[in-house]
């Protein structure tokens, strides 16, 4: 197993240049979108049938029907094992205190006397929640994606998971269990880009459609959310998972070597980085590597991401260009592990979610820290949040004018209305003269 080395000393990057130095795993989305196209139209014009048909090809087993009766979600909860159960219930109680802070209040705003808008924050009617399957199990995402929509008072929530070979056409009974503690009764066992397609367009008999469509996955997941973006709302395209690590010579090689392993578990494309002004970790991180990966279960799997193009050891000058590098590169996770590691965090503007210290490593926050882990990937964190309460709610402004206050503002709307060669907007003022 070899992990790229990239020394950055000496080199003062623009953003973009240090973007370029740092490649992300090859991901061809607008060729996963060109070979969706026929998925996604079987699913709109379709029936449960052709769902039935689309598991049989992508999953390998063909449900009984798509909709996972409710006595199997019970019966999951009720053969759960007690030890996995209270991790799933204290976790759960740990994000919903976070998610709770989340909620907006309404404001009311006077502009003038008797002119008043008022903003209100207002759930979307119907979400769909994907939660992946394939190589791992994930109740972790189904408490991900429901708490921040329950939260949000969201009246109708339905999950969808691919259906597993063992378990008879079922999703994980794992993600089962995870629903019923969170009181979901409604799930569906289709997976991939028919998933989003059945969450995007409905189908009568089966499902309702969906307003908003939330949840990782993979490209093809990834490509029919771009695909279908506009027929439904979505968080965003979560592509494959990465992790950044910005260390200095006060990090402790074998804990930055196991949170690298980490993330590298998931998925051969997976991207894991450490950028360091210390050689001596870099080297230290290096020879831990060596020794841990052997030993981790998925041993093949984590070699092929740390020695992927999307994974480096990053060598720079100080600590003030390794943050201009992280910066630049947007993690979905980002650890700080130094010596002023809250200081140095403050100075972060670009990450999914940022791990502070020592003792707070990413699969904290996979789990139980209380924060999301449904987070943007590939350099998204420039420009989105990961999910939140706020995915799921939408801003509303209520106008009340009376009539002083309208009398007094017309002249203004008209001289903009004519400014933008508009009459009629200003005449759909003006005509309320005509009868005051």
């Amino acid at each position: 197993m070899v992990i790229r080395t990239v020394d950055l000393r000496g080199r003062a990057l623009s953003k973009a240049g240090y973007q370029s130095e740092l490649p992300r795993a090859v991901l061809d989305v607008v060729e996963a979108m060109r070979l969706i196209e026929p998925i996604l139209a079987r699913v709109k014009n379709g029936t449960e049938s052709d769902l039935l048909d689309l598991a049989q090809e992508f999953d390998g087993v063909r449900p009984l029907r798509i909709r996972v009766p409710e006595s199997e979600i019970i019966s999951a909860l009720a053969e759960l094992e007690p030890s996995v159960r209270a991790a799933l219930e204290r976790s759960i109680s740990r994000i919903r205190k976070v998610h709770n802070d989340q909620l907006r209040g309404e404001k009311t705003t006077i502009v003038v006397d008797g002119g008043v808008v008022t903003e209100k924050w207002i759930p979307v009617d119907r979400v769909g929640l994907y939660v992946p399957g394939g190589r791992a199990v994930y109740p972790s995402s189904v408490m991900m994606n429901v708490i921040p929509a329950q939260i949000a008072q969201v009246q109708s929530i339905a999950v969808t998971s691919p259906p597993q070979k063992e378990f008879g056409g079922l999703p994980h009974p794992t993600i089962l269990a995870t629903c019923a503690l969170l009181g979901i009764s409604e799930v569906y066992a289709v997976g991939g880009a028919q998933a989003i397609a059945l969450m995007a367009y409905g189908m009568e008999g089966v499902a309702e459609k969906c307003d908003v469509v939330t949840g990782p996955g993979n490209i093809y997941v990834a490509a029919a959310k771009r695909a279908l973006r506009g027929v439904v709302g979505i968080d965003s395209e979560a592509g494959p998972t990465e992790i950044a690590i910005l260390a200095d010579k006060s990090a402790i090689a074998a804990d930055v070597a196991a949170d690298l392993i980490s993330q590298a578990e998931h998925d051969v494309i997976a991207a894991a980085i450490l950028v360091t002004d210390s050689a001596e970790l870099a080297d230290a991180v290096i020879s831990e590597l060596h020794v841990r990966v052997g030993t981790s279960k998925h041993a093949d799997r984590i070699r092929q991401a740390l020695s992927g193009i999307q994974s480096a050891i990053v060598l720079v000058d100080s600590m003030e260009q390794g943050l201009d590098v992280v910066n630049a590169y947007a993690a979905e996770h980002l650890e700080i592990q130094t010596i002023n590691a809250q200081r140095d965090a403050s100075k972060i503007r670009n990450a999914g979610a940022v791990f502070i210290g020592r003792f707070s490593p990413v699969s904290l926050g996979d789990y139980s820290a209380g924060s999301n882990h449904i987070l943007p990937t590939g350099g998204c964190a420039c420009h989105s949040s990961g999910l939140s309460v706020q995915t799921f709610l939408r801003g509303i402004h209520f106008i009340e004018y009376g009539e002083s206050a309208f009398l007094d503002i017309l002249p203004t709307v008209v001289t903009l209305a004519n400014a933008e060669d508009l009459p009629a907007h200003g005449e759909a003022m003006s005509v309320r003269l005509e009868n005051m």
